[in-house]
């Protein structure tokens, strides 16, 4: 998600769910080639695993961003075909490629060629007045025989004609079962399925119809949720990390990155949804809020944590 999922929002994510997937947010392909690379492609070694996700239309440019994320550690690179916004379709990348099947299908075999790592597509139902069953179909037949074996699906078609990028996020309506008659009709395919699912045993549903679900806002808004992952979708067996423990961690982490200059806000923005709907959530939000317009220095975060965890044990801070 565009200035959402940064390195920062992932490396808070991991210390919740060590087995999700993470994704980064939608980096240009020009950006990477023309901008400062090296900037952009950083990670921490902890975020594993982690995707790229770039966005682009001209395959020369795609896969030298992909051998680009492969050299920087990625573990796969994604094209972003489904993201509704006037500044990405100007760009013509994002959902508007929908129309252009044979032109993803070119960008995928130049990116499977350029690095060893997986190549996947992120995509939309559809877009604007294409017909969900024929056009996604011709879609995926193509992006596939480019040799695409992995999909994300948001279930919602991309209305780029007269709806605003959040519009297009709640607006159209959700059609899973769309996804899931993809998902018959390709069984070959790796399907994974988007858009609305805000819990896990609505995971749980999906996943008797698709091979992996992925979740957005609700994981970013209500970071705990990535607590069960590990246990309830991936069966390891045992619960997730507390808030408090996650808190305690993240702790550590800022200290590392404010001693390198990194303003605290950039840190702080992401972990807000950390104890949503819990006692004292509003005033751990406040102190986070007021803490970030002041010095950056570790304070806020630590007043937040003696709020939240007046009454839990100390907990080893991690590595």
């Amino acid at each position: 998600m565009m200035e959402w999922t940064d390195r920062h929002c992932r490396r808070f994510l991991r210390l919740i769910s060590a087995r999700a997937l993470l994704y980064t947010e939608m980096i240009t392909a020009n950006a990477l080639i023309f901008g400062d690379a090296e900037r952009l492609l950083a990670f921490d070694r902890a975020e594993h695993p982690v995707a790229l996700q770039l966005g682009g239309s001209e395959p020369e440019a795609l896969a030298q961003a992909a051998r680009l994320g492969e050299a920087a550690g990625y573990d796969e690179i994604n094209l972003n075909v489904g993201c509704p916004s006037d500044r990405v379709r100007s760009g013509r990348f994002g959902a508007c490629l929908m129309a252009e099947p044979e032109r993803v299908g070119a960008s995928i075999a130049a990116m499977i060629d350029a690095v060893g790592v997986p190549v996947t597509v992120k995509c939309r139902i559809g877009i604007d007045e294409q017909d969900v069953e024929q056009d996604l179909n011709r879609f995926i037949d193509v992006v596939a025989a480019a040799g695409c074996g992995t999909f994300v699906v948001h279930a919602r078609k991309a209305w780029l004609k007269g709806l605003s990028p959040k519009a297009n996020r709640d607006v159209p309506p959700l059609d899973y079962e769309r996804v899931y008659r993809l998902k018959e009709s390709h069984p070959e395919l790796e399907i994974i399925i988007n858009g609305g699912i805000e819990t896990l045993e609505q995971c749980k549903d999906h996943l008797n119809h698709v091979d992996g679900v992925m979740l957005g806002r609700a994981a970013y808004h209500d970071s705990y949720l990535l607590a069960g992952v590990d246990e309830q979708i991936f069966g390891d067996g045992r619960p997730g990390p507390s808030r408090a423990q996650i808190l305690q961690n993240f702790l550590v982490y800022a200290e590392s990155e404010l001693a390198k200059g990194e303003p605290l806000h950039h840190l702080t923005r992401h972990i807000l949804g950390l104890f949503k709907g819990q006692p004292g959530a509003r005033a751990y939000r406040r102190l986070l809020s007021q803490g970030a317009c002041g010095p950056s220095d570790i304070e806020p975060l630590a007043r937040a944590f003696e709020a939240m965890s007046a009454d839990a044990p100390q907990i080893a801070a991690a590595e």
